[in-house]
């Protein structure tokens, strides 16, 4: 599967990323890496993500366009780094609920992602997204609700 530019350890030091983007740096979830993820933005003042997604054929339906919860997938993630970008350390966003709309057929290749902040509350978070084909055809649009969850330290065993 595609994995993050090979500059991208490099401009990960050399950037001032948000915590979030940090540690897709360090560490991309393999759901992620299988979608082809790469950062290309995130500015936390305005609580915006830019991606691409090196979509490979292993995301394709039967009839060549990309599978409709891959669709899915990538919206949810370009939107869990945006409602992500202004959590501390430890803390997480689980999505609660998503709803994605498909415009236009997703093929392989690369797709641009998008994803905004609309409003932020003290426990939830209500973000939207879009992907776009390198030609700018808008493919699909999402919203979704998050929460914000501070994960417990694991106590280590005394001895």
């Amino acid at each position: 599967m595609s994995e993050t530019k090979e500059s991208a350890p490099n401009e990960a030091e050399a950037r001032d990323w948000p915590p979030n983007i940090k540690a897709v740096f360090k560490r991309m979830a393999p759901a992620s890496r299988y979608l082809g993820l790469e950062i290309l933005d995130a500015d936390p003042a305005a609580r915006t993500v830019e991606v691409a997604f090196n979509a490979s054929t292993e995301l394709c339906n039967m009839w060549g366009g990309i599978q409709g919860g891959m669709v899915a997938a990538m919206l949810d993630d370009v939107m869990s780094l945006a409602v992500g970008l202004d959590l501390e350390w430890g803390q997480i966003s689980p999505t609660l609920e998503l709803k994605v709309s498909m415009l236009n057929p997703a093929r392989p290749g690369r797709i641009i992602g998008r994803g905004r902040v609309i409003k932020r509350g003290k426990s939830v978070g209500f973000i939207e997204g879009e992907l776009l084909s390198e030609d700018g055809t808008l493919l699909a649009t999402g919203s979704s609700t998050a929460t914000f969850v501070t994960l417990k330290r694991k106590e280590k065993p005394a001895g």
